[in-house]
């Protein structure tokens, strides 16, 4: 049996994390977005000077190359947009709008991007640049004309990235006075048709209160990482990757499954011995789970669907984990490469919502329409399937205005 089994989960045993308790911070956002909705812009004034010392401002962008950045930090933010602009087009590529006409008439789905959209990027200890890329980059190649980047950051390498990644305009505003802003108007800024972006509990529970207007990408929670290994070659890379998720904020967790309890205790004393790492395995930001055999740990993993997914066996079938946000294949892929700079994005689906939901991406800028023109012989012919069905609902207009087209 392993020496110290503290941290190690039998899968049976498993289960998510409960998140505290949010009805406070959810009665702030309320009475925030409510002041915002009736008071407009003196309220998003008020709110930001309260929380943040300052009003809301407007920043003027200038041309990436005008930013005073180090040489080998411009170079980077060039590199990961090349990559996150190159894999946004791939994904573009087959959202065409199609028709076909048939007997009945001619028929459309039509493809058009949002004519407007915010991006939150958080501020922190650090400047957010990959968030700023991954956010606005999408919505840049999807053609949404008004691109709104909105940060409490006046980071110099923020802005550039921002104004790289396409950014229209830039509201220098946080929390969830600048979800209101966006999603009610602000200024010069008419109501966004999305926001999208992370956030801290105040920014996500204001999405979440404002998206029966706003359409929003997720409801973004703690960042989340499984592994799943049952032999390494550079199992010292593996403790990293969980650490480096783990170390995002108090609530980040990283899981680590496996059939092999020779792996897990070897993972787990490696862990140990650093301080920092001791940390968070005391506060059960590092999890070990135990699983009997393969089956069990893919089930564990598809009812878990974590928002990152390492699975370090190249040769396994993928096709198996259908519950993720995105999946990392092999050792060589670590998580930190999606979070700033291999291509796909790295705004995912948390909480479980990788079972419903992707990462972002261009499609999501896009709206899908459909258009349809019926033709003398369709129109004939619907008339009296339409009356039909008409006559059957009971909806008596409905039925005149098909039998009148007969």
């Amino acid at each position: 049996m392993m020496q110290d089994n503290q941290f190690i989960i039998q899968a049976q045993s498993f289960r998510r994390p409960v998140i505290d308790n949010l009805l406070a911070v959810e009665q702030t956002v309320e009475e925030i977005l409510t002041d915002i909705q009736l008071n407009g812009d003196e309220a998003v004034n008020r709110w930001s000077e309260q929380i943040d010392k300052q009003k809301a401002r407007f920043i003027e962008l200038k041309a990436f190359g005008d930013y005073d950045l180090d040489e080998e930090l411009a170079e980077a933010i060039q590199f990961a947009y090349s990559r996150i602009k190159n894999f946004c087009e791939f994904q573009i590529k087959n959202l065409k709008t199609e028709s076909f006409n048939d007997e009945i008439g001619d028929f459309a789905s039509v493809y058009q991007p949002l004519q407007s959209i915010g991006a939150y990027i958080p501020a922190g200890r650090f400047p957010l640049i990959s968030t700023a890329l991954m956010t606005l980059t999408p919505a840049q190649v999807a053609g949404c004309p008004i691109r709104i980047a909105c940060s409490p950051s006046e980071n110099p390498a923020l802005l550039a990235a921002a104004s790289l990644a396409g950014a229209t305009g830039f509201l220098q505003l946080g929390g969830a006075q600048a979800i209101g802003a966006l999603s009610y108007g602000f200024d010069t800024i008419k109501p966004v048709n999305m926001i999208v972006g992370p956030g801290n509990a105040y920014v996500n529970s204001a999405k979440a209160q404002i998206q029966h207007r706003t359409k929003i990408d997720t409801l973004a929670g703690p960042s989340e990482l499984l592994i799943y290994a049952n032999e390494l070659t550079h199992p010292d890379w593996i403790i990293l990757d969980a650490l480096a998720q783990a170390e995002h904020d108090k609530d980040a967790v990283s899981i680590i499954v496996s059939t092999s309890e020779t792996l897990l205790q070897t993972l787990y004393e490696t862990t140990k011995k650093d301080e920092s790492a001791q940390m968070l395995l005391e506060s059960r930001q590092i999890l070990f789970v135990l699983a009997d055999n393969e089956s069990q740990a893919i089930d564990i993993i598809n009812d878990y669907a974590p928002e990152h997914l390492l699975v370090c066996d190249e040769n396994m079938d993928m096709s198996v984990f259908v519950n993720y946000g995105s999946l990392f294949i092999g050792e060589n892929s670590a998580v930190a490469f999606g979070d700033y700079c291999s291509g796909p994005n790295h705004t995912l689906p948390t909480n479980g919502m990788g079972k419903s939901y992707g990462g972002l991406g261009v499609h999501q800028f896009m709206k899908v329409l459909t258009t349809q023109k019926i033709s003398n012989a369709g129109r004939t012919k619907l008339s009296g399937i339409a009356n039909i069905l008409a006559k059957a609902e009971g909806l008596e207009f409905h039925r005149k205005s098909a039998d009148v087209r007969k």
